[in-house]
């Protein structure tokens, strides 16, 4: 007889808006707790020194991870003037210091060049692997070593605010792998000037935003009144823009068992007009139930992902 697993089976979603000074291990590590789980995981790392949304997904959910990854974002941050940091944020130590506050209609003239597909150097203080060794180990440890520019999308990068004359307060539209303390690097380069990201916060992954959010105090609070499903999202929450397909208790049954189900040619027209850029990932739906992630091929339906959702 096979070990039972630790915990409950709890599937879903939570939208969480992560705290300041809190990793996103420990912040998985907290909802997992709260909610008993088997399992968890993330989708998208925030660093702890920034705030905002860090999509927690729970049991089946954590299959649904990779489609998340890759999606687009959203960053809200703030630049100090006047210091250069090792980390380009607050806690780094100095590496420089000017006496130059570029004014909103310099920082304005400069934004363009970040937006589009550009060469991104990441920071030294990143996660990126060097020789399998994590950049932001290396650098607290003084070893010298270059990292290598890499295609990202900025699909905006535009001004919120400038609070005063020592700050500047920007917001980004990006996609995967983007750096914001690397664009607070650049961008303070092409003015001449210094400068860190003093705060950070993300607003938005792919389809989780600010509006549907919950902090760690209001999960505590949901425990205590056996409330914790109503902070649940489905576990299709992730998959929004993918196509779904009804499908009949029959082919869920079928499709549930890693078996292929045959379309009709009128779901094979619908289905072909929804698919973009060569995808053919669909979401196998049995009313509100997400049954499978499934591939359309000549004109039948192959399950990749199975959910073991009731």
């Amino acid at each position: 007889m096979g070990r039972r697993k630790k915990g409950q089976p709890v599937h879903g979603w939570v939208n969480l808006d992560k705290p300041y000074d809190f990793g996103s291990t420990q912040a998985v590590g907290k909802v997992r707790w709260l909610f008993d789980a088997q399992k968890a995981g993330h989708a998208g790392t925030l660093d702890p020194l920034a705030t905002g949304i860090l999509p927690i997904a729970l049991g089946e959910a954590t299959k649904t991870v990779s489609f998340l990854v890759d999606a687009d974002k959203t960053y809200r941050f703030t630049l100090e003037w006047g210091r250069s940091t090792a980390s380009f944020d607050r806690e780094g130590a100095t590496t420089a210091e000017s006496d130059v506050r570029p004014t909103r209609d310099e920082v304005e003239a400069q934004l363009g060049q970040f937006i589009g597909e550009i060469e991104q150097v990441p920071p030294q203080f990143s996660a990126v692997k060097v020789d399998g060794e994590r950049a932001y180990d290396l650098a607290r440890d003084g070893v010298e070593f270059e990292l290598k520019g890499r295609p990202v999308t900025i699909h905006d990068l535009r001004i919120v605010s400038v609070p005063d004359s020592d700050h500047i307060e920007l917001e980004m539209d990006c996609g995967k792998g983007t750096y914001v303390r690397a664009v607070a690097r650049d961008l303070a380069a092409a003015l001449g000037a210094c400068a860190h990201v003093s705060e950070l916060r993300r607003t938005r992954v792919g389809p989780f935003g600010e509006d549907s959010a919950i902090t760690l105090e209001k999960l505590e609070d949901l425990g205590h009144k056996a409330a914790l499903p109503e902070a649940l999202l489905p576990v299709s929450t992730a998959l929004d823009d993918i196509p779904a397909l009804a499908v009949t208790a029959e082919d869920a049954f079928r499709l549930a068992q890693g078996r292929s189900i045959v379309l009709l040619p009128r779901q094979v027209e619908a289905l072909r007009d929804q698919l973009h850029g060569g995808s053919r990932t669909v979401c196998a739906m049995e009313g509100e139930r997400l049954v499978a992630l499934a591939e359309m091929r000549a004109g039948s339906l192959n399950p990749v992902r199975v959910f073991q959702l009731t």
